[in-house]
C-alpha cells in the first residue's frame, strides 16, 4: 500500500455510483477519475491481491459483477472499501487513489493481458451441470 505522500493531490469530491457500477473521484489538482468496482477490486492494495512482496501477486479473476457496497473514510488519508464477494482488506490511500486515476487504461490494459495470458476470465466461473453416467436420466 502506498503511504500519504506530503506532496499527494488531496480527494475534493469522492462519489459512488451503483448504477454505474463506478467510484467517482476528483483531486484538487483538478485530476477526476471513473474507477470500476472491477478495477478497485483487483487492484485492491490488500496482501490478498498483492502478496507480501513483489511476484507474490494474485491474479483475481471472475470479478466482472463485483460492487462496492460500503465506503468507509479512514483517518484523513484512505478508504476502505466493502466489495460484494466480502472483500474488505486494504486501504486505498489517497496517494494510491491518485496512482489508479492517472494510470486506469494502462493499468486495465495489463490486467486483460494477464487474464488472457493465464486462460482466466473476468467472469465467475460455473460448475458444469451436474450429468448423469448412463445418459438416460
Amino acid at each position: 500500500m502506498s503511504g500519504l505522500r506530503p506532496d499527494s493531490p488531496l480527494p475534493t469530491d469522492i462519489v459512488l455510483h451503483q448504477a454505474s457500477r463506478c467510484l467517482e473521484i476528483a483531486f484538487d489538482d483538478g485530476t477526476r477519475a471513473k474507477l470500476g468496482c472491477e478495477f478497485l477490486r483487483v487492484h485492491s492494495p490488500s496482501a490478498e491481491v498483492r502478496g507480501h512482496g513483489a511476484g507474490q501477486e494474485v491474479l483475481q479473476t471472475g470479478k466482472r459483477d463485483v460492487t462496492i457496497t460500503a465506503v468507509q473514510p479512514v483517518g484523513h488519508y484512505a478508504l476502505k472499501l466493502v466489495f460484494s464477494d466480502g472483500h474488505d482488506s486494504g486501504l486505498y490511500s489517497w496517494d494510491y487513489l491518485y496512482e489508479l486515476a492517472l494510470h486506469h487504461e494502462a493499468m486495465w490494459a495489463q490486467y486483460l493481458q494477464q487474464l488472457e495470458a493465464a486462460g482466466a476470465s473476468r467472469d465467475i466461473a460455473t460448475p458444469p451441470a451436474a450429468t448423469h453416467g448412463c445418459g438416460k436420466h
